[in-house]
């Protein structure tokens, strides 16, 4: 079982802003300028909104926020953001996002889509490697919680968190550089300038992210790398030109890549002995090798007043090299090597309409992704070998889609909407053999092993032989909603939204072909009441909700020894719970900040290897999870503010990895974050 730090203590992490001579400090994004009032505009409904009046549950973090709390990559936003879960096997290259209880459970293979939709700048990032982004120089980020299957589709039945970077403002010269050394010799480093090439037409922005640390476990091995440690680098460029009041486009390019390590194994007693908890004896830490770039291209049109079309084009791909030792000693054991190579292609046209009584979103989207894996088993067979697998995955998909806010009078707003989508899946040139050889040898096959209908083995190698299958599937989702806003009171709401994942096939069969096949999509009918608002002194804003889920066909991995792996439908779950966010102002310079989540979960329905398990709960679904933390601001210096921003999250306990038998759980971890920024 990998070891993980639950629980950290941040005693000194200084984050420092500063100006060079030859930028001028930067201001702060109108949205995020908005927040300290306590109204921050989002557009989770893919228009602008204040977050007030959005009868969806939403988090919404402005880029300062994120800084002030520590909040440094997109694993950690658990920290902030009340029901979410993240795990991953491999750190925070792969972070697993479950919403709600609602996440890829115990599903690793890197061609699965995850129930959380993850989007840069509106664009869907089908690859999970690129989920594992550092968070730098953003606007805002925004966790839409419960099924999204209306305006961003497919893959949404836990919900959508949407990274938005800051676009050039063209007007002036900026930019900002931020310093900041943690425990575990942590050095961070990011930065930002801007300038306008044309005043009011046309500017650059370009960004950077940087983290080196040591790992957080001690590795005795001679010469071996320490376990967790950080080593990201990644970079940004925002190209904005405005010709006219009504025409805005903004190109980005992005690239990024990750060389940390994984958490160390507990693995063979004989090789533990004199060690701690936090050391390890391995002669291969699991390595993070993952790499990560795109384009995209967003032009804004305005018609007219009330109608204005958006096209959002990109292209992106990536590639992963993940070394995993799961022995935890000084031999070649058991020793993993994941490897992908990843596109994407995405097109998206909407149309925006506001006007008598009327606001209509409105699209059409187009997208395609392929996924090219090898992955290298050394397993514990004498003679030493393994298994070696490789298959290649495309997926299409269509979709048009279109939601409306009527207004039934001045305070009262139904919403309807409705999204029609086709996917088709195709996994082909598949293979995959038994060999002879050690880790660091060549493979000498000796058997095929896909395609082989039987036990491992008992195919004579064909280096010829292909396995191929194809999936199509077609689904109505959408969102009916009662909205109604009290005079200088809150809104209240009551929805229903059905929500839609994909069907997808076994990326984990590669001892037998008779364990891969296409499953069923899965859906999820969400119910959910709420109200938010803020007090008349505007001391206090606050939002809560309750939900309940029915959830059908849940995507899981049922793993047994062999190894075999199937992946299966659970037939049957529920979901309910409730969510508080508040944020208090008592005075200028202060703001203190709470949230709570209360989470049921279980399966109705689900056999596993002749074994009944209805009524457990689904994994990582913690029945609590809390937040607290304050900002306040301490002195002005240099042109800037000190901010002292201590928060502390808390996670009760939860089953773990692979547990739908609920038989490995992590018990609950109060986490305590300290920060200091001058910005």
């Amino acid at each position: 079982m990998a070891v993980s730090l639950h629980a950290r203590a941040f005693l000194a992490a200084l984050s420092l802003s500063t100006s060079t001579l030859a930028l001028a400090q930067e201001s702060p994004p109108a949205e995020v300028a908005a927040a300290s009032d306590g109204d921050i505009v989002v557009t989770a409904q893919r228009r602008e909104q204040s977050l007030l009046d959005v009868p969806l549950a939403v988090t919404a973090l402005g880029g300062d926020s994120l800084a002030e709390r520590g909040i440094t990559n997109s694993a950690q936003l658990g920290d902030a953001v009340p029901n979410l879960q993240i795990n991953s096997p491999y750190g925070d290259t792969q972070p697993n996002f479950s919403l709600r209880g609602i996440g890829v459970a115990n599903e690793y293979n890197s061609n699965q889509a995850s129930p959380v939709g993850v989007y840069l700048d509106d664009v869907y990032l089908a690859p999970r490697t690129s989920h594992g982004m550092g968070l730098f120089d953003l606007d805002r980020i925004e966790v839409l919680r419960g099924p999204q299957g209306t305006l961003f589709g497919r893959n949404t039945t836990g919900g959508a968190i949407n990274f938005i970077t800051k676009k050039p403002g063209l007007s002036g010269t900026n930019g900002y550089a931020q310093i900041g050394y943690a425990n575990f010799d942590t050095f961070t480093a990011q930065g930002a300038a801007e300038a306008s090439l044309a005043e009011d037409i046309a500017g650059l922005r370009l960004a950077v992210n940087y983290a080196n640390g040591d790992g957080q476990i001690k590795n005795v091995f001679p010469g071996g790398r320490d376990a967790n440690s950080v080593d990201t680098l990644q970079g940004r460029a925002s190209l904005r030109v405005k010709p006219t009041e009504t025409l805005d486009v903004v190109l980005r390019a992005y690239a990024g890549r990750d060389r940390g390590t994984q958490a160390a194994v507990h693995g063979l007693g004989a090789f533990r002995t004199g060690l701690d908890f936090f050391e390890t004896n391995e002669n291969r830490i699991g390595e993070n090798r993952t790499d990560a770039w795109g384009f995209s291209a967003n032009i804004a049109l305005e018609l007219s007043d009330m109608l204005s079309l958006t096209s959002i084009t990109s292209y992106d791909g990536g590639k992963q090299d993940l070394q995993q030792a799961a022995d935890g000693a000084p031999l070649d054991i058991l020793d993993i090597n994941w490897r992908s190579k990843y596109r994407q292609f995405s097109q998206e046209l909407r149309a925006n309409y506001e006007g008598d009584g009327i606001a209509f979103v409105g699209g059409l989207f187009y997208g395609w992704d392929r996924n090219i894996t090898d992955n290298r088993f050394n397993l514990p067979l004498p003679p030493a070998g393994g298994f070696f697998q490789h298959y290649r995955q495309v997926r299409k998909s269509y979709a048009v889609f279109g939601q409306a806010d009527i207004d039934l009078t001045e305070k009262l707003v139904l919403t309807l909407g409705a999204r029609y989508t086709k996917d088709k899946s195709r996994y082909d040139d598949a293979f995959a053999y038994l060999f002879i050889g050690g880790v660091d040898d060549p493979d000498t096959p000796i058997a095929t092993t896909v395609p082989c209908p039987g036990v491992a083995g008992t195919c004579a190698y064909d280096p010829a032989a292909r396995f191929a299958l194809a999936d199509t599937n077609n689904a109505l989702t959408g969102r009916i909603a009662l909205s109604y806003s009290f005079d200088d009171g809150p809104l209240v709401y009551a929805s229903y939204n059905r929500g839609y994942r994909a069907g997808a096939v076994n990326g984990g069969g590669y001892t037998s072909s008779s364990g891969i096949g296409y499953i069923e999509p899965e859906r999820v009918n969400a119910y959910e009441i709420g109200i938010k608002g803020r007090t008349a002194d505007r001391l206090l804003t606050y939002a809560a909700s309750a939900f309940y889920y029915d959830y059908s066909n849940q995507q899981l991995q049922d793993t047994r020894a062999g190894p075999v792996s199937f992946l299966v439908n659970a037939p049957s779950s529920e979901v309910y719970g409730l969510e508080v966010e508040t944020t208090l102002r008592p005075t200028d310079g202060l703001r203190v900040s709470a949230s709570l989540g209360w989470l049921h979960s279980n399966y109705k329905e689900l056999t596993l290897q002749g074994a009944d398990l209805s009524g457990n709960e689904l994994p990582f679904a913690p029945k609590l999870t809390a937040q607290l933390g304050f900002e306040w601001d301490v002195v002005e210096v240099a042109g800037g503010t000190v901010t002292f921003a201590p928060n502390m999250a808390y996670s009760s306990r939860q089953y773990f990895y692979f547990s739908p038998f609920n038989d490995i759980d992590a018990p609950g971890t109060p986490q305590m974050n300290s920060e200091l920024q001058q910005g």
